[in-house]
C-alpha cells in the first residue's frame, strides 16, 4: 500500500489536535467528555484517511449506497448531537448565571 500527502499530513495533524485537547484537560481549561469527543472525531478521521475503504462499512451500517453520502449524513447527525449538547449546557449556564445574580442581589439588599 502507498501512502499519498494526504494520508501522511492528516494523521499527523490529527494527532497534534489530540495531544492539544487532552493538554488542555490537564491543565484543566477542557472537560474530560470534550476531550474525548475530540479524540473521537480525529481518530475517525485518522482512520478514513489511513484506511478510505473503511468508509463502505459506513454506508453498509447506514444503509445510503454511496459511500459519500453515508459520511454526509454521518457527519449531518453527529454535528446536530454536538449542537444539541451545546444548547443544553448554555441552558445550565444561564440558570446557574441567574441563581449567581439572585445570590448578589439578595446579598446587596441584606446590606442597605
Amino acid at each position: 500500500m502507498e501512502f499519498t500527502a494526504y494520508q501522511i499530513i492528516t494523521p499527523l495533524a490529527g494527532f497534534v489536535a489530540v495531544a492539544y485537547a487532552w493538554n488542555l484537560v490537564f491543565r484543566q481549561k477542557k472537560t474530560l467528555w470534550e476531550a474525548i469527543l475530540w479524540t473521537v472525531f480525529w481518530g475517525s478521521i485518522i482512520a478514513i484517511s489511513i484506511y478510505p475503504d473503511s468508509l463502505d462499512y459506513l454506508s453498509k451500517f447506514t444503509g445510503i449506497k454511496d459511500r459519500e453520502n453515508a459520511v454526509l449524513v454521518t457527519t449531518i447527525a453527529v454535528l446536530l448531537f454536538i449542537v444539541f449538547y451545546l444548547i443544553v449546557r448554555i441552558e445550565a449556564l444561564e440558570q446557574r448565571q441567574t441563581r449567581v445574580i439572585r445570590k448578589l442581589a439578595l446579598k446587596d439588599l441584606d446590606k442597605k
